[in-house]
This record gives structure tokens, C-alpha cells and sequence, in this order.
């Protein structure tokens, strides 16, 4: 059970990685929240297997911090190459003509 409520902190950490780093239109909707819940499902299951205990503290912590730091890397990554993608198509069309 703590695994459902462990992925679900970890799509709303997601969403509001989503809302609030740029390029937000430059990516998918969901990219954010997906991202946080896989990467808290996959830490809170090694932690687990690490042997930290469900009703500890520290395991919530390092979900959640953590499904925050990867959905935020992914998206900023994300939204940066698709800009760079984005300007480098334009600029070829421009100088090859529509």
C-alpha cells in the first residue's frame, strides 16, 4: 500500500516539476508526471530491498526528493533539445526556403 501512495507523490511531484520549469510547451503534458512516479516506484523499491524500514521517515524523503530531481533533470533536458531542435529546423527552412 505504501507503494501506491509513494507512486502517487510521486506524480504530483512530477506535475508540479511540470508546471513549473520552463519550456513547459515544448514537451509532453505527462512527461513530468511520469517520470516522477516510475522514479519513485523504482527508489522506493530499492530502498525496500536496501532494508529501510515503510514507516521511516527517510524512505518518504529520498522518494520524493529524489522522483523530483529526475523528473526535474528529464524535463529540463527535455524542453532544452527540443528548443535547440526546434530553432535548428527553423533556421534550415528559412535558408533552404519553404
Amino acid at each position: 500500500m505504501e507503494l501506491l501512495f509513494a507512486v502517487l507523490g510521486g506524480l504530483l511531484v512530477g506535475a508540479v516539476v511540470h508546471v513549473v520549469l520552463p519550456w513547459r510547451t515544448s514537451r509532453g503534458a505527462l512527461v513530468g508526471p511520469v517520470v516522477g512516479g516510475v522514479a519513485a516506484a523504482v527508489l522506493w523499491e530499492a530502498l525496500t530491498w536496501a532494508g529501510w524500514p515503510y514507516d521511516g521517515g527517510w524512505i518518504w524523503v529520498v522518494a520524493l526528493l529524489g522522483s523530483g530531481i529526475v523528473a526535474a533533470v528529464v524535463a529540463w533536458v527535455l524542453g532544452r533539445r527540443r528548443r535547440a531542435a526546434d530553432d535548428a529546423f527553423y533556421e534550415r527552412v528559412r535558408a533552404n526556403g519553404a
